[in-house]
């Protein structure tokens, strides 16, 4: 179930080294559900063209097997990568959603970040270099 005002617990500044990103606002618990945002699902015979986007760094693969885009509303697609993140993202493909989720407590005004590989403990290489981590 979606909180009434889930924009009032995160907020969007810039990560330095990194562009922008999600902080919290106020304290938040593990376990805590940060934010649900819609998805824009863009099909398998899309994802090429996609990839000549500035797009390209925002999407998430896609539906059983992977071979769909989803791009995320909201705050979704500005949160940034890190191997030892303080939340995760769980997608819902029935209902077009994706769910960012605390992995452990995050203090007010915390980076929140999540693993691009999906599994929190996933350390296989991204597409780009990794910013320096606090």
């Amino acid at each position: 179930m979606q909180e009434p005002d889930q924009m009032s617990l995160i907020s969007v500044k810039d990560a330095p080294g990194k562009g922008r990103g999600v902080f919290a606002q106020r304290d938040l618990k593990k376990g805590e559900l940060i934010e649900t945002c819609p998805v824009i699902v863009l099909p398998p015979e899309e994802v090429n063209t996609l990839e000549l986007t500035r797009l390209y760094n925002y999407y998430f693969a896609w539906g059983a097997d992977s071979t769909a885009a989803a791009i995320a509303l909201g705050y979704g697609s500005l949160y940034n990568h890190s191997y030892t993140p303080n939340a995760k993202y769980q997608k819902d493909f029935n209902n077009g959603l994706l769910k960012y989720v605390c992995i452990k407590d995050i203090k007010k005004d915390e980076e929140i970040t999540i693993n691009y590989n999906c599994d929190p403990e996933d350390k296989t290489p991204v597409w780009f270099d990794v910013a320096s981590q606090n």
